[in-house]
């Protein structure tokens, strides 16, 4: 069937009505505007398999992880909404296919399975899940992925690697990088402040609305550290898995009113351009 649906989500639990306070969710709005949109997308694209790449997934250094096992679990009750609860099946039959794919080009991925009935979901992936989907009640798939430590470089490999397997699945296929950008954007921010924050949102922002793949590419690796972001790695996997396609970025929106940078960003495919 091919990608139909690639997204770039923010996932602070604070954006989540129950978890945030009124005033917390009127100063994310744009966020929050930003991410009805793109569910409006997503139900478009009648998504069948959606790949999320969480940076709170177990990571491991030199591999990347990719979910085994064949049911999903997940509830906001460490951020004190225990009645909020999320289950899903994963698409096991995809999962086995980027892992062995991945072998045949000697890039290290883990088919995690650690003989549990359920993998428990994290906050990079309920998040973006909780405005994208509402589908607790419906039969789309959940693949979650990891990155690893790996340089960028086999992040992007392994994206590509990716997108040649979508391009011969036999299901609708969405993907999401799940990832916030700079931690360190105001003082008293969760990464402390540095200009370098502002900065690195700025020109990512900016390059990703431009399609400037090389450039984000060879982002310093100082610069890239001093911004204390979380996104970046799982935003590489992405334009991997978009290498080579037509496609139109487009930014829904983009704000860090609490010293972190939330980006909402779309992919037009063909047919919407």
């Amino acid at each position: 069937m091919s990608l139909n649906f690639a997204s770039i989500s923010p996932h602070p639990p604070i954006i989540i009505p129950g978890i945030g306070s009124n005033e917390d969710l009127h100063k994310v709005g744009g966020t929050i505007t930003g991410l009805r949109k793109l569910a409006n997308h997503f139900r478009e694209a009648e998504i069948e398999t959606l790949i999320v790449i969480s940076p709170h997934t177990l990571t491991y250094p030199d591999r990347f992880n990719i979910c085994g096992m064949k049911k999903l679990f997940g509830s906001f009750a460490s951020f004190g909404a225990p009645d909020f609860m999320m289950e899903f099946n994963n698409d096991f039959d995809l999962a086995v296919e980027i892992n062995s794919a991945a072998d045949s080009h000697e890039i290290n991925t883990l088919l995690y399975n650690n003989n549990g009935e359920f993998f428990e979901m994290d906050h990079g992936l309920m998040v973006p899940l909780y405005y994208i989907s509402k589908i607790q009640e419906t039969s789309l798939k959940i693949l979650p992925i990891a990155f690893s430590n790996l340089d960028r470089y086999k992040h992007f490999t392994f994206g590509q690697v990716i997108g040649e397997i979508i391009k011969k699945y036999p299901s609708r296929v969405g993907v999401i990088a799940s990832g916030d950008l700079s931690h360190r954007l105001i003082q008293g921010a969760p990464g402390g402040y540095s200009k370098i924050g502002i900065e690195f949102d700025k020109k990512i922002v900016a390059d990703l609305k431009e399609n400037k793949v090389q450039e984000i590419l060879y982002y310093d690796e100082e610069f890239v550290e001093g911004a204390g972001e979380c996104g970046y790695r799982s935003i590489l996997i992405l334009l991997g898995i978009l290498d080579g396609l037509k496609i139109k970025p487009e930014v829904l929106s983009y704000e860090g009113p609490f010293g972190v940078g939330y980006l909402v960003a779309n992919y037009k495919f063909p047919e919407d351009i």
